[in-house]
């Protein structure tokens, strides 16, 4: 039988809501990294751009409603917690809550939905840390498995892709470029992961839900030294690319993430925005999944499957279902 649970608990990266939190929020994310203070206060610069609010914390907001309403609806009928890495709610402090509240046994849903060590391992790590500094009060917590290849985020992300290509006029469609963007990350953490990997499959997936055989992935918001081989191409110079080849529309998937956080809105609606306007291509960037009802609804899914004895685990592509727990020793850091 699989263990009881009695709170879901929603894991995320934070972001700050107002301008005095930029520094400390960036401080927070760049801990125990060799970053120089230039390349921090011109990301802060980013923020300012935005009066200093990310957009992730409110779009957390509205996910952790709509889960809410799913759950109280459908069931299981549990309460739902919010924890970040770098921003309040932190982890430490959602902990203290989730204990003051008596629960012993949460479900976790990390809102990355590829493996890395960024995008995964970190945040175990994390979430053993608060409940190290939380102590024996603080609840034992399991990660729902990894989601990159289930028919509910690839179902959705395939209709934001469709909602992007209706948005190119109809004689031009067939002829749009259509790229999918995920954050890169080292060469060398990504040979320790399936990074690549999955997000091959589900673009793969994503580009046959909607009838398109041509297809490529860029990567985007590279943030380490200029000396570390980090994963490319990057999506500005795809841009080029495309507009070299005479190409007259790119629709860019946002397919690595899964809300519209700063590394959306800068970095592809503005940075990149900006690149195909010089170059004179048209483009059009697709929704991330949000709170598409599909993508909310293959939360509860993974709730219950884990809940349930002998449940399926669907999984569509040739990589199969991720397992319920990580291997110890998967995704590392270097």
């Amino acid at each position: 039988m699989p263990d009881a649970y009695d709170a879901l608990l929603m894991v995320s990266f934070g972001g700050p809501e107002g301008p005095g939190d930029v520094l400390p929020f960036l401080d927070n994310v760049l801990r125990g990294r060799n970053v120089p203070r230039d390349r921090k206060l011109e990301v802060a610069k980013h923020y300012e751009l935005f009066g200093g609010v990310s957009p992730l914390n409110a779009q957390m907001r509205a996910l952790i409603s709509a889960i809410e309403a799913e759950l109280a609806i459908a069931g299981p009928h549990l309460p739902v917690y919010w924890g970040n890495r770098n921003w309040q709610p932190l982890l430490p402090d959602t902990f203290a809550q989730m204990a003051a509240d008596g629960v012993r046994h949460a479900l976790a849903l990390l809102t990355s939905a590829f493996s890395s060590y960024s995008g995964c391992r970190q945040y175990l790590e994390n979430i053993a840390a608060a409940q190290t500094e939380v102590g024996p009060s603080a609840p034992q917590v399991d990660k729902l498995r990894g989601y990159f290849n289930h028919p509910g985020f690839i179902e959705a992300v395939a209709d934001r892709t469709r909602d992007a290509l209706l948005q190119v006029p109809v004689n031009r469609r067939d002829g749009a470029a259509l790229v999918f963007t995920a954050h890169s990350i080292p060469m060398n953490m990504a040979a320790g992961c399936d990074y690549v990997e999955q997000l091959n499959e589900a673009s793969r997936l994503v580009a046959e839900l909607v009838g398109r055989r041509d297809w490529r992935i860029a990567y985007q918001s590279r943030s380490g030294s200029p000396t570390q081989p980090w994963l490319e191409p990057d999506i500005n110079d795809v841009l080029r690319e495309l507009a070299a080849q005479g190409t007259s529309d790119a629709v860019i998937v946002p397919i690595g993430f899964t809300s519209d956080h700063m590394e959306v809105v800068y970095d592809l609606d503005t940075e990149a925005r900006a690149t195909a306007d010089t170059l004179g291509l048209d483009l059009v960037r697709a929704g991330t999944v949000g709170v598409h009802p599909r993508f909310v609804r293959m939360i509860r899914e993974l709730v219950v499957e884990r809940m349930t004895p002998a449940a399926p685990r669907p999984a569509l592509g040739i990589l199969g279902p991720r397992p319920d727990r990580c291997d110890p020793d998967c995704c590392p850091a270097r």
